[in-house]
C-alpha cells in the first residue's frame, strides 16, 4: 500500500496495490498489520455503510468525548468528495479541512483520526460508502456543522445538494467553537 500525507496532520490518504488481470481485480481493503506499520492502530469496532443519490450531502458529523471516533472510509461504487474538518484543541491545522474524491476506480482509502468532523456528497448515483470506527455509534454524544458553513466554505462540487431535515439545522462552526467552550 502507497500512504500519502495530507496537508494535515494525522489524516492519511491510502492507495491499495491493486492486482488486475483478464478476470478482474483484487486488492486487501483491510489489513490490520500494515495499517499499524503506518502508524494507525486503531481498534474497529464498527463497520456502517451508506447508499446515496447523487447530491446527497451526508455531514458534517462527529460525537463528543470520549464516544468520538476515528474512521477509516473508503467507496466501494460510485464517487464521493470526502471531507474531514479539524476540530482537535491546540492542533496548527484547527478549522481546516481537507477534500479528496475517493472512488471505485482509484479504490483510495482516507482515515480520518478522532478529533474530527466528517462528511462527504454523492457525485454518482447509488454510490456505496463504507466506513469502519473506532467507537461505537452514541446517539447522545452526536453532534455536527452545517455543512454549508461561510466560515468554512467547502466546496462540495454540487449546486442543489440533498441534505437531510436533521442535517439542515446543524449549527455553525462558529456556533459549535462557542457551545464546546461553554460546556
Amino acid at each position: 500500500m502507497n500512504v500519502v500525507k495530507t496537508p494535515i496532520e494525522g489524516v492519511l490518504l491510502i492507495e491499495p496495490r491493486v492486482f488486475s488481470d483478464s478476470r478482474g481485480a483484487f486488492f486487501e481493503t483491510f489489513n490490520e498489520k500494515a495499517l499499524a506499520e503506518i502508524g494507525i492502530t486503531a481498534r474497529f469496532v464498527q463497520d456502517n455503510q451508506s447508499i446515496s443519490k447523487k447530491g446527497v450531502i451526508r455531514g458534517l458529523h462527529l460525537q463528543h468525548p470520549p464516544y468520538e471516533q476515528g474512521k477509516l472510509v473508503r467507496v466501494a461504487r460510485g464517487s464521493v468528495l470526502d471531507v474531514a474538518l479539524d476540530l482537535r484543541a491546540g492542533s496548527p491545522t484547527f478549522g481546516r479541512h481537507y477534500s479528496v474524491e475517493l472512488n471505485q476506480e482509484n479504490q483510495l482509502s482516507l482515515w480520518i483520526p478522532p478529533g474530527f468532523a466528517h462528511g462527504f456528497v454523492a457525485l454518482e448515483e447509488d454510490t456505496v460508502f463504507l466506513y469502519k470506527v473506532t467507537n461505537y455509534y452514541h446517539p447522545q454524544s452526536e453532534s455536527g456543522i452545517i455543512y454549508n458553513d461561510v466560515d468554512l466554505n467547502i466546496d462540495w462540487k454540487v449546486t442543489n445538494p440533498i441534505v437531510s431535515e436533521k442535517d439542515k439545522i446543524l449549527p455553525s462552526f462558529k456556533e459549535f467553537c462557542l457551545a464546546k467552550t461553554n460546556i
